[in-house]
């Protein structure tokens, strides 16, 4: 009679050289899974990279304008509509939308990929040292990610386990329970990332870690403890706000033929050339930079022009006055391609425009002084390019053809920061000697700041607002103010709003403004106030972004409960 082979007689026969638990625990051989992934110290550090390389696409794909950017109260859809793109709230922020799920998934699978590594390095075969420096790091995105689901969603799961089963029984942790995670993880990573000295440029360091902790501290008004993780990077001898020009363009000024420039480039036009965000090119201000890099495996930007992937701010920010311009004689006023210039944007297609608050309001007092407002940094003007025109070389905007007079979005001021002048990648170029570049290019060819210096001295402003210290709170705006030549601000001035403003200034196109407004509660009230376009349709329940409902849906086990409005 034919044996049948039991565990349990299979434990006895084939002990000598292996157990049962060998012959039945799957190994996957020919694919990889988290078990054969996480192996040696390079297979965590790729792990790693792979978090980088979230974040990157998250916060600066294509569609990084519509969450957190524009129907703000510094930039509106740039062709006046409510209803395409994110044109306004109540048409966009619904539970279906494609792009709420996107980023709610985005951020959870941030959080899902560094629980995975996490619940491996302890138990591997890294030095003490390796498993520190590994679990700092995945913490820090850990809580990052947490950091936007927070202040998009409020309070929402808190997951810091790896799931290895499917599971359909989230719960919502309160908003505060959240924060405390962010802290928790925060914590850690600062104490344990390398200095910002010994990290290359792109990687976090413990001075990202304080920062995240400074705006994790003021969101639960512990403004002390905000203070000092400010303190610390502020404080840190490799540090400094840049006070002179640097860099690649430093010998040469932003001068624009037909614009007819007379300014010269500064420290903050600098901030923005090419090359010039990480600190190997000399930048002290840089605390956080995302890395790009043209024609290169993983680097994203194509020299051969394209835009259809990602880091397209140049495209969704810039004007499309390159396009068909009637002159006012109903001549064609353009040359009808994109120019690497001051004068049109680039290869805009005018998808995001700035608020008339942040392109005239915010500098009324100091329109001439602060550099920050100076004509490189603030294209105000567009002439006329077309040589064969009358008008060439003269202001559309002071004598607008029929093009801008119906069409008034396919031009309109804008941060020069939004491209590079004058440093398109020369595959993108149709002619060089005249500056035409590919109406397919739209890409922003550089770097981009997730964090800087600047930024760290308005956190630790309004944590002393927050205690009461005007004094203080205007020593630190005033540091940034003094940087661009601008009028100090008096302590008795100093609000919240006021902090806002200075950080629209400073980090317009920077900051992802839509986390800040949600962060500090202002977002309805500044939009109601400073958006033209979108003040009336914005409701107050739109402070918290809808859960998804196909997340609801699926979350069959529990009870995964709805933001209120939705």
């Amino acid at each position: 009679m034919k044996k049948i082979l039991t565990s349990f007689s299979c434990l006895i026969l084939l002990s000598v050289s292996f157990s049962c638990k060998d012959v039945l625990e799957e190994k996957p051989l020919d694919f990889y899974s988290p078990e054969n992934s996480f192996v040696s110290y390079d297979d965590y550090q790729r792990g790693l990279t792979d978090l980088y390389a979230k974040v990157r696409t998250i916060c600066y794909a294509a569609t990084e304008y519509k969450p957190y950017l524009t129907a703000t109260d510094i930039a509106q859809d740039g062709r006046y509509q409510l209803t395409a793109r994110f044109g306004g709230h109540t048409n966009y922020l619904v539970p279906t939308n494609s792009d709420v799920l996107l980023h709610w998934r985005s951020w959870y699978k941030i959080v899902s990929n560094a629980n995975t590594i996490l619940a491996r390095v302890g138990n591997s075969g890294l030095t003490d040292d390796e498993k520190t420096l590994i679990t700092a790091e995945a913490k820090f995105f850990r809580a990052f990610a947490y950091r936007f689901l927070v202040y998009l969603w409020g309070g929402v799961p808190l997951i810091t386990e790896e799931v290895t089963a499917p599971k359909a029984d989230f719960v919502r942790a309160s908003k505060a329970e959240v924060l405390e995670q962010i802290i928790s993880d925060a914590t850690e990573a600062a104490n344990n990332l390398p200095p910002i000295n010994q990290v290359t440029d792109g990687k976090v360091s413990n001075l990202v870690a304080q920062q995240l902790l400074a705006e994790t501290y003021i969101a639960l008004e512990r403004y002390d403890e905000a203070i000092a993780a400010a303190s610390v990077v502020i404080d840190d001898p490799n540090t400094d706000l840049m006070q002179n020009r640097f860099g690649s363009m430093v010998n040469q000024n932003p001068q624009d033929e037909l614009l007819n420039f007379t300014q010269p480039g500064d420290v903050y036009w600098d901030l923005f050339r090419v090359g010039n965000q990480n600190r190997s090119s000399g930048n002290r201000e840089a605390l956080w930079v995302i890395q790009y890099e043209t024609d290169i495996p993983g680097g994203i930007l194509e020299s051969t022009g394209g835009y259809a992937h990602m880091h397209t701010l140049e495209r969704v920010a810039g004007p499309a006055s390159w396009l068909t311009l009637r002159d006012p004689d109903g001549e064609e006023g353009a040359i009808g391609v994109p120019m690497s210039d001051y004068n049109t944007g680039g290869a805009g297609v005018s998808l995001m425009m700035n608020t008339d608050f942040f392109l005239y309001d915010l500098w009324e007092s100091d329109w001439n002084n602060d550099i920050r407002n100076a004509p490189h940094n603030i294209v105000r003007d567009l002439v006329y390019t077309n040589p064969a025109s009358a008008w060439y070389g003269k202001s559309a905007v002071e004598n607008p053809g029929s093009t801008l007079i119906e069409q008034p979005w396919r031009w309109y001021p804008h941060p020069s920061k939004i491209t590079t002048p004058g440093q398109h990648p020369d595959g993108v170029y149709v002619d060089k000697s005249l500056g035409t570049i590919k109406n397919t290019a739209g890409a922003l060819y550089r770097d981009r700041y997730m964090m800087r210096l600047a930024e760290t001295y308005l956190l630790r402003a309004e944590a002393y607002l927050g205690k009461g210290d005007q004094q203080n709170a205007a020593n630190d705006i005033n540091a940034v103010r003094q940087r661009s030549k601008a009028t100090p601000v008096e302590p008795a001035d100093v609000t919240l709003d006021y902090i806002l403003d200075e950080r629209a200034r400073e980090l317009v196109y920077e900051e992802p403004r839509r986390i800040t407004l949600h962060r500090t509660g202002k977002l309805v009230e500044r939009v109601r106030k400073y958006n033209t376009l979108n003040k009336d349709e914005i409701q107050d329940y739109h402070q918290l972004w809808p859960i998804p409902y196909s997340e609801i849906e699926a979350n069959k086990d529990a009870v995964l409960e709805q933001n209120p409005g939705y």
